[in-house]
């Protein structure tokens, strides 16, 4: 017989509704922010890693540490810190690993480039804000 636990363990539906819900948060986190098209792509059924990725680009390298910035602070306040963040401001790509959220932050030339939401196409749009 298996001990029992206190705890139940989280079912991927749930995973994915509580990752929705953080990726919605970040994306209104954005709108206070001067981050630019912002989209929510809800990459559940077509990733390992992650569930969603949260995509938004600013016009220079101090409008991206502003972003991110805000995006840490807001969420660290909330007890909720990345996994780990990759890229330099300069670079003109900011990656925020919360997890089952992965939070982008270009640079429009970077964004043009690597055209994530053209890679990820067969993802569902969940928001996108101008």
């Amino acid at each position: 017989m298996e001990p029992q636990t206190d705890h139940n363990p989280i079912s991927h539906t749930e995973r994915v509704a509580e990752a929705r819900a953080l990726a919605l948060h970040i994306a209104d986190l954005l709108t206070d922010t001067p981050a630019a098209n912002t989209v929510v792509l809800d990459i559940s059924e077509r990733s390992s890693f992650a569930d969603f990725f949260v995509i938004c680009s600013g016009e220079n390298e101090r409008q991206l540490r502003a972003i991110a910035n805000s995006v840490r602070e807001d969420l660290s306040d909330e007890g909720r810190h990345p996994r780990r963040s990759e890229g330099e401001f300069i670079s003109g790509w900011i990656v925020l690993d919360y997890a089952d959220v992965v939070v982008h932050v270009f640079d429009v030339d970077q964004r043009d480039f690597y055209r994530l939401e053209e890679l990820w196409s067969d993802a569902v749009t969940v928001l996108a804000i101008q």
